[in-house]
């Protein structure tokens, strides 16, 4: 996306027009396209509006009118997730809305939130030797070592054959 002209060069083809110089050699004289100065001018005789207008659209969203509904079944189920969300809005409000808007919509409001997996529980066998089951569910050792560190071991490797 091209920059906007400056609001200096924009007034000098604004007072060059207002002077009696045609839009068109303004902007030739000026170095810019002719439908900009055509378009400046022009503003400036209809409305006095000599401002840069903002460039881009409003950050907005399809999910905006929804903001209350959603927040609500954030408050009614704190772990509901994006896909169910996503649901729920089609359901109720027949409004189809992908993952990415929905988690786009929530982070802009400060709503994300991390699930974790549940701590996986440590079984203590003797002598500060404890077992924790891990994600593949084998479990690991841990053993207390030497200046309070430990040290992960699993049961399940063979070390050398």
């Amino acid at each position: 996306m091209a920059r906007a002209y400056s609001q200096d060069l924009r007034e000098r083809v604004i007072t060059a027009a207002e002077a009696g110089l045609p839009a068109r050699h303004a902007a030739d004289r000026f170095g810019i396209g002719i439908a900009t100065a055509i378009v400046w001018v022009r503003r400036a005789r209809e409305t006095g509006e000599r401002m840069a207008r903002p460039q881009g659209q409003p950050r907005r969203s399809k999910l905006d009118p929804h903001g209350a509904y959603l927040q609500s079944l954030i408050d009614a189920d704190c772990d509901i997730t994006l896909a169910e969300m996503q649901a729920k809005l089609l359901e109720d409000h027949a409004l189809k809305a992908a993952i990415g808007t929905l988690w786009k919509f929530l982070d802009r409001r400060g709503l994300t939130v991390k699930k974790r997996m549940a701590r996986p529980a440590c079984k203590r066998l003797f002598d500060g030797i404890s077992v924790c089951a891990n994600v593949s569910g084998l479990g690991a050792i841990i053993v207390p070592g030497q200046d309070g560190a430990f040290a992960r071991t699993d049961p399940h490797k063979h070390y050398g054959v």
